[in-house]
């Protein structure tokens, strides 16, 4: 069982597609629509929210994402007619609804608890928090390179610290699914592993290089399970992330 998210829209449309977007990279989850008025016209829907969150809702926890302002109003409204344990836990996330949706996805898909998952959500919209912390990662990396010794592989910039090389064979690259399949895998192991000088762990900024097939990739990780985790992302790189 994962935490769900519930995906609040004026537009049935809307929520229909990012519910769709979001479930491509992150099969398991319970993510639910909730979309337009009961009459099927633009607006939103306390009932739809209610029920929604009731299937969503394993146990574990929901988040909601809302495109607009009275969207979030809805979802309060629906919250009040919870039970106490119910709304307990259930939050609504301050987040881009396609953006946070799918790191939402992403982070529920490796595991991630209620709060793992609003803070996926809450941090995708590329705010000044994320960009200090992308930046301070890119400032690691940099240092970490003027150090490493160009043995592919070994340990470099410091203890622990190990680098690797791939290249991307598969035709979309890292985009989408792949980049999901990657962030899961890179999310089991005990290390801080980066790719190109991003976070490894995080969905959008892996999606936001770029990284087309033929692209050569830079691994780097540190901790306790560095080797494994380079030796793990390097074959799920070379198997082309079972694309055909």
């Amino acid at each position: 069982m994962s935490v769900g998210i519930v995906v609040v829209s004026h537009s049935a449309k809307i929520a229909e597609g990012v519910v769709e977007l979001a479930g491509q990279m992150a099969d398991g989850v319970a993510i639910v629509a909730a979309g337009g008025t009961d009459e099927g016209g633009i607006g939103t829907s306390f009932d739809k929210v209610g029920t929604a969150i009731g299937e969503a809702d394993s146990g574990e926890g929901v988040v909601i994402l809302c495109d607009l302002g009275s969207a979030i109003m809805t979802a309060e409204t629906a919250l009040d007619f919870l039970d106490d344990a119910d709304r307990a836990r259930v939050v609504i996330a301050d987040a881009p609804i396609v953006e946070g949706a799918v790191a939402a996805a992403v982070a529920a898909r490796t595991g991630g608890d209620r709060d793992a998952v609003l803070a996926a959500a809450q941090t995708a919209g590329g705010g000044s928090a994320e960009a200090a912390d992308l930046a301070g990662v890119q400032a690691d990396a940099a240092t970490a390179s003027t150090s490493s010794s160009s043995d592919d592989g070994a340990a470099v910039g410091g203890a622990g610290r190990r680098v690797r090389h791939a290249t991307l064979v598969n035709g979309s690259g890292l985009h989408a699914r792949p980049a999901a399949e990657f962030v899961k895998a890179a999310s089991g192991f005990d290390a801080a592993i980066t790719v190109d000088g991003v976070d490894a762990k995080s969905l959008l900024r892996i999606m936001a290089l770029g990284r087309g097939q033929g692209s050569e990739l830079e691994l780097t990780a540190e901790g306790p399970d560095a080797a494994a985790a380079l030796d793990a992302l390097v074959a799920l790189v070379d198997s082309g992330f079972g694309e055909d």
